[in-house]
Parts: C-alpha cells; sequence; structure tokens
C-alpha cells in the first residue's frame, strides 16, 4: 500500500536532479509563447472592422509576441486609421510595422506587435508578381522574430526563401519566423524552407478559412539547429470563426538560457 508513496518520492528526486543538473549548467527555462495571425485589415466575415476584436482573440492566448498581416495604415479604405497601433493598444502590447505597398492614400503590410521593447529592426522587400511582399524582424534581448507574407506565387516564394535565410544569418541569436506562408505541407516551397527551418506550429490543424478550415497557410518556425529551443509545450490553430478570414495560429516554445553568474 506504500508504493504511491515510493513513486512520489522517485518523482520528486528526478525532479530535483534535473533542477539540480540546469542550476549547475548555468542554465534555465524560458516560454515565449508566439502568434501568427492574417486579419485580413481586421475585417470579420461578417463585414465588421473591429480592431478591438482581433485584440480579444490575441489576449486570449496572451502571446508575447505576434507576427501580424494584411494590415493598413492611414488609408482611405480605413478612414486613416492606424490599425495596428490600435490593435497593439487594445493589448497592451507595442507595435513595428513594415509597409509593403503603398495604397489608398497610406500604406498596406505586415506588422509585429509584441510585449518587450525591440533593440532592431529590419524591413526587406520580397518578390510578388501580384503585390510587393515583406519581411520584418525584430530583435530582442534573446532572440530575434520576423514576420512575412508570401507571394501567392509559388517562384516568388523559393526566391523569397535566400532572402528569408540571409537575414536569419545576421544575428546569432535564435530566430523565429511566422506568417501566412501561402503553402501548404509537402508543397514545393515548404520542402525547401523546412531544410532551414523548423516548423514549432501544429501541422495537424488546418487555418484557412476562417469559417470552415481545409487549409493550412499560416506557420511559426525557428531556424533550423537553433540549440537554445529545449521544445514546443503547446501548439495549436486559435478556434475563430469570424474575426478574420484566417485563423491564428499559436506556439508555446521552451527556450534553454545561460544564466548570468
Amino acid at each position: 500500500m506504500r508504493r504511491p508513496n515510493v513513486i512520489s518520492r522517485i518523482t520528486t528526486a528526478l525532479m530535483a536532479i534535473t533542477f539540480f543538473l540546469t542550476i549547475s549548467h548555468g542554465l534555465q527555462a524560458r516560454d515565449i509563447r508566439m502568434m501568427s495571425y492574417n486579419i485580413r485589415n481586421a475585417t470579420g466575415l461578417d463585414g465588421k472592422i473591429d480592431t478591438r476584436r482581433i485584440a480579444s482573440v490575441i489576449d486570449s492566448v496572451a502571446p508575447d509576441v505576434v507576427a501580424i498581416q494584411e494590415i493598413d495604415s492611414i488609408t482611405g479604405r480605413s478612414h486613416g486609421r492606424n490599425l495596428l497601433a490600435e490593435i497593439a493598444g487594445y493589448a497592451g502590447m507595442r507595435h513595428v510595422y513594415a509597409p509593403a505597398i503603398d495604397f489608398d492614400g497610406g500604406k498596406y503590410g505586415i506588422g509585429i506587435i509584441c510585449k518587450e521593447k525591440p533593440i532592431k529592426e529590419i524591413r526587406v522587400a520580397l518578390p510578388g508578381r501580384e503585390e510587393q511582399r515583406a519581411l520584418l524582424a525584430v530583435e530582442f534581448k534573446d532572440y530575434v522574430f520576423a514576420c512575412t507574407h508570401l507571394s501567392l506565387t509559388e517562384q516568388d516564394r523559393l526566391a523569397s526563401l535566400t532572402r528569408i535565410d540571409s537575414v536569419a544569418s545576421l544575428s546569432d541569436k535564435p530566430f523565429f519566423i511566422a506568417g501566412d506562408f501561402n503553402s501548404h505541407p509537402g508543397d514545393r516551397f515548404m520542402e525547401r524552407f523546412t531544410k532551414k527551418f523548423d516548423i514549432l506550429s501544429t501541422t495537424e490543424e488546418m487555418s484557412f478559412p476562417a469559417d470552415k478550415p481545409v487549409e493550412l497557410l499560416d506557420y511559426i518556425a525557428v531556424k533550423k539547429g537553433t540549440p537554445e529551443i529545449a521544445g514546443t509545450r503547446k501548439s495549436n490553430v486559435v478556434e475563430e470563426p469570424v474575426a478574420s478570414d484566417h485563423r491564428p495560429v499559436y506556439a508555446c516554445v521552451t527556450m534553454k538560457q545561460a544564466t548570468t553568474r
């Protein structure tokens, strides 16, 4: 009848050993909660432009950093509003914008909202036959997080990969990239992409269209061979059928970090 106590002692001992080894090697674990969300300019399937609703969807998983695609800045279509700033304000986060094209008196592009103050920002133009595309990379203390929305054309996506890889090589910090890749698992682009990057978000759930998703187009990934990554604690597609035409993807990633002695 004492077996449960024995098992409990063994479990406690193993946890203590793991903790001791972690501390003795000067390492500690940190979870980073990441999201990618194509928000269709905050326009839901009900036709309403609602930045507060987008922020509420984001808040539902309390991410540290979010890659956002398809967003206006000071356009006529959006009545001169800075939509990314609105979403960041409602979510209590900072924001960084990267325009891809001039549109209707303003800009249209991608952005990142984050809890931590960025150290550096990099904006890179990417090819797109239907429209110019962009890559936005933001450096933080312990990692770099990038956002993109890739072309509908496979040749453009493949050409973009070279530029993405070049930006990933600029820092020795862990490099994460998230966005709407406009590509399915198993496509030629994804086969090339996964030779250089590991997918962290789920590949078992679909993200588009939001009301009845049948395609996976949205991903979160990390540069392959990143030793600081201990694993993905959780990943899923957030069940939100109305706020945009895409559902957001989420991943909670555990990083190993050296402690300061």
